[in-house]
């Protein structure tokens, strides 16, 4: 993210353009991008010009406000009429995961309905007036397209993690649905056009699906770099997309002018990748207006409940969410501070804690990306942090599409993530039913490791550590023989501490599964702890049962990544089953990180 562009996409760096493309990003916005530089020609010219006379209406007042409003899933039509009621507007509802967008002048509205029976939480997702366009939304420009010359030379990111070999094997099933959150894309642009699902695309600008044709395109020119980097066509011209043959479809998320990404904007997002099949979606932003929400604050509590119930309804459709970590150089494993919030208003800084998430990307079951610099290096403006980031990928000088059939290059975390998302789809591709989870585990058991520079900042191990997680991603493995478990398939996301001389155990309920386990029951562990030595891990079946994984092995290293095979075939396999984890020594914590079960 540059830093933390404010609301815009996970900004990037632009560090130069092509055939005639300006390229640079205003306004702080939550893009993970780029640091802007100076453009070569006016600013206006890289933006679409679009929606910025959005006009008046009748409905929109000065004040105007945006709250979810959290309330059980299913029916919320008491709650609906008791925004009505309490001086707001439904502007849009999700009933599948008890989250309305509300409307309202009021300045009571929030405290008003936070005591309405049924009401869970309130929060103001804005510290700005909703725009006037959100009622009446201008479509972006479809630009003018360039025209360019044949040839189509592998460029240094796709050599880096091996795309141009692992298009041997597979480039892509059509049948593979990416989402793209984002500031728009140029579905006209030539080595965008093949690839393009218009069907499947939207925008979500202020919080409620505009299927209009069209809606969905680039008001920036972030989303449509993203896109070649996924699946620009393998056509002769111009770049070839880590994923070349799958669809994309674009998502717009972004308003335009000022290129912000409001947590109803993502809600709505996340929502619609989910009933609309998208096997990744990819995330290059942060949900303005915090670069941080605090779960101690109601307003920013309601955007993280939120947020995270989309996410997960859209995991629980088959949708797995990759996002970019940042370009603050920050340590998301010790924050501190938060100096760029809200960047819808005035930022103040203040003080916050590990409690308070970068959302969407430390969201449970996200793939969070690093950027990696030349070769396997940081990036000099990724963010970092042990347990937070999962992989890393190239994020510096990235060349890509542009509107208008234009290319040029950005760097940031915006521009790793794409690639990283690119070789989820690959692996999709070539295992056909495959879940978010297996495809997370695939992403991470394929990565090479990377050691920690001379950096102090970095810790762990070379197999995981604060820098590049995992490591940095490698297409041609993950596509490789290699196949995923084809059994029934549980987790569990949730987070577990363990402490100091202590026992925790991490539930899952097995159900839809009859007669015994088989002899080949897979145990996936990811437990986050420095001195695994200090650790026992058991399997406790239904029944109690306990089967040992783990007995004080490893010694000083750090955190357990691993798949065990337990011959479980005298167990009922429903049931409640249970991670149970020991901690036998002091001085050393951590957390179960997430399991899982393959019958």
């Amino acid at each position: 993210m540059i830093p933390h562009i404010s609301s815009r996409p996970r900004r990037t760096l632009v560090l130069g353009a092509a055939l005639g493309a300006a390229l640079a990003f205003g306004a702080p916005s939550a893009i993970a991008g780029t640091l802007p530089v100076v453009p070569s020609a006016p600013l206006a010219a890289a933006k679409a010009p679009a929606a910025a006379s959005a006009s008046q209406s009748a409905t929109w007042v000065a004040g105007t406000r945006a709250y979810l409003v959290i309330t059980a899933p299913g029916d919320s039509s008491a709650v609906r009429a008791a925004v009505a009621a309490n001086g707001g507007t439904v502007f849009s509802n999700f009933d599948a995961i008890g989250v309305i967008v509300a409307h309202s002048a009021s300045a009571g509205f929030a405290d008003t309905m936070r005591g309405v029976s049924g009401v869970q939480q309130v929060g103001a997702t804005r510290t700005s007036d909703v725009p006037a366009d959100a009622y009446n939304p201008a479509l972006p420009a479809n630009p003018a397209q360039a025209t360019t010359p044949a040839g189509e030379p592998v460029r240094a990111d796709m050599s880096q993690i091996k795309a141009d070999q692992a298009w041997a094997v597979t480039t892509g099933s059509p049948s593979v649905k990416v989402g793209i959150l984002d500031t728009g894309v140029d579905d006209q642009h030539q080595d965008l056009a093949p690839n393009f699902n218009a069907a499947d695309s939207v925008s979500c600008a202020y919080g409620k699906p505009d299927t209009r044709a069209g809606a969905w395109r680039d008001v920036d020119t972030h989303g449509t770099h993203v896109a070649g980097t996924i699946a620009a066509a393998k056509n002769g011209k111009g770049v070839v997309g880590v994923a070349p043959g799958v669809k994309i479809s674009a998502v717009r998320v972004a308003e335009p002018g000022n290129a912000f990404f409001f947590a109803e904007n993502t809600i709505c997002g996340f929502v619609w990748a989910g009933d609309h099949g998208f096997k990744v979606t990819n995330n290059s932003y942060y949900t303005d207006p915090w670069q941080f929400n605090c779960p101690d604050n109601a307003d920013q509590a309601a955007i993280i409940e939120g947020v995270k119930r989309a996410q997960e309804y859209a995991e629980s459709k088959g949708s797995l969410q990759v996002a970019a970590a940042g370009n603050e150089n920050y340590d998301l494993a010790h924050k501190t501070t938060d100096s760029a919030s809200p960047n819808d208003s005035t930022p103040v800084t203040r003080t916050i804690t590990n409690a308070c998430l970068d959302i969407p990307t430390e969201l449970p079951g996200v793939v969070t990306v690093a950027a990696n610099g030349t070769g396997t290096t940081k990036a000099s403006f990724s963010n970092f942090g042990q347990g937070v980031i999962d992989v890393a990928a190239p994020g510096s000088d990235v060349y890509s599409t542009l509107p208008g059939g234009k290319y040029g290059s950005k760097s940031g975390t915006s521009m790793a993530t794409p690639h990283v998302v690119g070789v989820a789809a690959l692996i999709a591709s070539a295992n056909p039913g495959i879940t978010p989870a297996q495809i997370r585990d695939k992403l991470a058991t394929q990565a090479n490791d990377i050691a920690c520079p001379s950096d102090s900042r970095c810790t762990g191990t070379t197999a995981n550590n604060s820098f590049f997680g995992e490591g940095q991603v490698d297409a041609l493995k993950a596509v490789g023989t290699t196949n995923p478990p084809t059994g029934k398939y549980f987790e569990n996301l949730g987070d577990f501490a363990i402490n100091d001389n202590t026992t925790v155990e991490s539930p899952i309920t097995v159900s839809g599964v009859t007669g015994n386990a088989p002899a080949t029951l897979k145990v996936g562990v990811d437990i986050k702890h420095t001195y695994i030595g200090d650790l026992k891990v058991d399997l406790v079946a239904p029944d109690g049962s306990v089967y040992t994984l783990h007995n004080r092995a490893g010694g000083s290293a750090d955190n357990i990544l691993q798949t065990y095979t337990v011959n479980a075939s005298s167990e009922v396999a429903g049931g409640t089953w249970k991670l149970r984890v020991n901690d036998n020594a002091g001085g050393d914590t951590g957390k179960i990180d997430a399991w899982n079960l393959t019958f």
